[in-house]
């Protein structure tokens, strides 16, 4: 008996079958494949050529499902992928076990940049980002039980967490397009220009923003020689001699050209779409980034990156049906 006649028989007649069908989440998968994941060496048979009773492309979209519908952890998700029709639409012959899922979890993790990368492509493909980006940092929350995690100072909310941190750089209609999973909120400088350099690989924008945080020589400069204009509030430190400036390329433009000159209203009326990226924040907190469930900081990261993929497929299935481009959910 083959496994959709399975997933039927659970269903008490047409009707239900037709309205349990009508999930949420089936349109997730419509517009894209996920089958490049079998390319990776890590999802491979075993040397001994044991097949794998569960394809990665449907594990992968049983986590997709799992994180629109805020089942989050390996044991939650692997509840959550028993109901015969969820993993009957998600691609699988039949539920996988705890140790699958989190097998697939552990593989992941060494492929997840890729993946989110590939599906950053999808989205510029289909004309999804524009001429502004954004970066920002955002905290995220752990459970007690990871040992990974610290107590951190969030001084957006003025009060300490459990967590992490990370760093993402967004644009178009909540679109994130680069992120660093870190130690805590604020992300050093490294850590910002690294971000800042594969956005830049994905496409180059005319402007990047930022916020004070982001007053830093070497990430303006790098933007200015590929030709973006940087905008980050001036941060005076403590200084005896503060410079008469609002934002930090007012001085960088005199330093790397005498030609150019920005108005002061073009700075500001462009600076207020800062505010982007912190609907991306709270659009992929929406997809599971807020609260991360996994133990240690590995499986904690590939969780954060399951969540802003998850993110890039919900917007590209809004483009695909025709909604909102901004829309959090389907």
């Amino acid at each position: 008996m083959s496994s959709s006649t399975n997933a039927l028989q659970d269903v008490a007649s047409v009707d239900d079958f037709l309205n349990a069908a009508a999930t949420e989440t089936v349109p997730l998968f419509e517009h894209l494949e996920f089958e490049f994941l079998l390319e990776y060496d890590v999802f491979a048979p075993s040397k001994r050529g044991r097949t794998r009773v569960h394809q990665p492309p449907d594990l992968f979209r049983g986590f997709l499902h799992c994180y629109y519908e805020d089942v989050y952890g390996t044991r939650p998700v692997t509840r959550e992928l028993q109901h015969s029709l969820v993993w009957y639409y998600c691609g699988l012959d039949k539920p996988p076990s705890r140790d699958t899922v989190d097998r697939f979890l552990t593989d992941l993790e060494h492929v997840i940049d890729d993946v989110f990368d590939r599906l950053v492509e999808q989205a510029a493909v289909r004309g999804l980002l524009d001429s502004t980006y954004s970066i920002d940092s955002t905290h995220i929350e752990a459970i007690q039980y990871n040992d990974a995690a610290s107590w951190n100072y969030d001084p957006t909310a003025e009060e300490y967490y459990y967590g992490f941190g990370c760093t993402i750089v967004s644009t178009g209609a909540k679109i994130p397009i680069a992120a660093e999973f870190t130690q805590a909120k604020q992300a050093d400088q490294e850590t910002a220009m690294r971000v800042t350099r594969d956005a830049l690989a994905v496409d180059t924008p005319i402007w990047m923003l930022g916020d004070s945080a982001y007053d830093i020589l070497d990430w303006h400069d790098h933007l200015l020689a590929a030709g973006v204009v940087p905008i980050a509030p001036y941060n005076p430190r403590n200084t005896d001699d503060p410079k008469d400036i609002e934002y930090r390329v007012e001085d960088r433009i005199k330093e790397h050209s005498e030609d150019v000159q920005l108005k002061q209203s073009i700075l500001d009326e462009t600076y207020n779409h800062r505010t982007g990226v912190e609907r991306t924040n709270d659009a992929v907190k929406d997809c599971g980034l807020g609260h991360v469930r996994a133990r240690g900081r590995v499986h904690a990261r590939t969780e954060v990156f399951v969540a802003l993929c998850l993110r890039l497929v919900v917007a590209i299935t809004n483009y695909e049906r025709g909604n909102e481009p901004g829309c959090e959910k389907l």
